[in-house]
C-alpha cells in the first residue's frame, strides 16, 4: 500500500497551494472512469469489503473524511481527504486488490461470475427501457445481456471490450443507433464486408453488442426465435475471418476474463480484472 498526502506538516507553502480535491478526483475519473464512493462526510460505507475497496479506508480509521475508489488492474486507486494535526488534507493512495474470482459461489450464473471477477458493485442500477429498445430494434435481446447492462452500464471490461447499449455516451456504441447506422451503410454500399453473413435486420443477420479499441467487433448471430440461444461471432478489423462461440454473451465475457486459452483472452495480460465505467450516473439517456 502506498498512501500519500499532498501537504505534510513541513509544507510552508500554505493552504492556497494545496491541490484541489475535486480537481484530483476529476482527473482520476477521466483516466479510470466513474469511481465508487466508499466514504462521505466522515462516514464509511459499512458494506465495503476487501474485495470492494476496504484497503483504501484502513490506513485512516476515524480520521477519514471522504474516499472515492477506482479499480484498475490488480489495484485500487483512492482519492479523498483525512484529518491531520493541521487540518483536513487531500490524500491519494494505491492498494493491492484481492483476486475476486475466489468469491464466485458454486452454481452462480455467468453474469454473477463477471460481477465477482471484476469486483463490481452489483447494487447500482443502470436504467434502460428494454421494452422500448426492443420495439425500436424489432427484436427481443438476450436476457443475460440485458442483466449485464442493468448492472454495469456504459463502459469497458479490462480497458478492452466496450459494451454497446441503448443511450451510450458515444454514438458508435449506442446499440440502437449503431445498428441502424451499420444497416444503412450496408444498403448504401452493397458491401461484402460481413460475408458470408448479412447484417440485422436481415433474417439471421449480425447484431453488434460490443467492440474494442483494436477494431474487434462482437456480434450476435440472430438465428432462431430465442435470443438466449444466439451464438456470438467475432471478427477483427479486416473482417476476413470469423470466430464463433456457441454460448451466451456473459459466458463468452467470463471466459474472456478468466481463460488464458480463450481466443480473445485478457487473462493472458492481467491477473485481476476490472470494469471502467463511462457513465456519470446510473441512468441512460438519448
Amino acid at each position: 500500500m502506498n498512501p500519500a498526502n499532498f501537504s505534510d506538516s513541513s509544507d510552508t507553502s500554505g493552504p492556497s497551494h494545496r491541490p484541489d480535491l475535486s480537481a484530483l478526483q476529476e482527473a482520476l475519473s477521466r483516466r479510470y472512469g466513474r469511481p465508487r464512493n466508499l466514504a462521505m462526510d466522515g462516514y464509511a460505507d459499512p458494506t465495503v469489503t476487501r474485495r470492494t475497496g476496504l484497503p483504501l479506508l484502513t490506513p485512516f480509521g476515524e480520521r477519514l473524511v471522504e474516499m472515492r475508489a477506482w479499480a484498475h488492474g490488480s489495484r485500487w486507486i483512492g482519492c479523498g481527504s483525512a484529518r491531520f494535526d493541521d487540518g483536513i488534507r487531500p490524500v491519494v493512495l494505491v492498494a493491492e486488490g484481492q483476486d475476486p474470482a475466489a468469491d464466485v459461489p458454486e452454481g452462480s450464473s455467468w453474469v454473477d461470475g463477471v460481477v465477482a471477477v471484476t469486483g463490481w458493485d452489483a447494487s447500482g442500477r443502470h436504467t434502460v427501457d428494454w421494452a422500448e429498445t426492443e420495439a425500436r430494434l424489432g427484436t427481443p435481446l438476450p436476457s443475460d445481456y440485458k442483466r449485464l447492462v442493468d448492472i454495469f452500464g456504459d463502459g469497458a471490461f479490462d480497458g478492452y471490450l466496450q459494451l454497446h447499449l441503448p443511450g451510450s455516451c458515444f454514438k458508435s456504441t449506442d446499440l440502437v443507433r449503431q445498428t441502424a447506422c451499420l444497416s444503412e451503410r450496408a444498403r448504401a454500399t452493397s458491401s461484402a464486408l460481413w460475408e458470408p453473413y448479412e447484417l440485422y435486420p436481415a433474417p439471421g443477420g449480425l447484431l453488434q453488442w460490443a467492440s474494442s479499441e483494436q477494431a474487434d467487433a462482437f456480434f450476435w448471430l440472430t438465428e432462431g426465435t430465442d435470443p438466449d440461444r444466439w451464438p456470438v461471432l467475432i471478427t477483427e478489423d479486416t473482417h476476413d475471418s470469423w470466430v464463433r462461440f456457441d454460448g451466451t454473451t456473459t459466458e463468452f465475457l467470463y471466459r474472456m476474463l478468466t481463460d488464458r486459452q480463450h481466443p480473445f483472452s485478457t487473462a493472458r495480460y492481467f491477473d485481476s480484472h476490472w470494469f471502467e465505467s463511462y457513465g456519470s450516473d446510473g441512468s441512460s439517456g438519448e
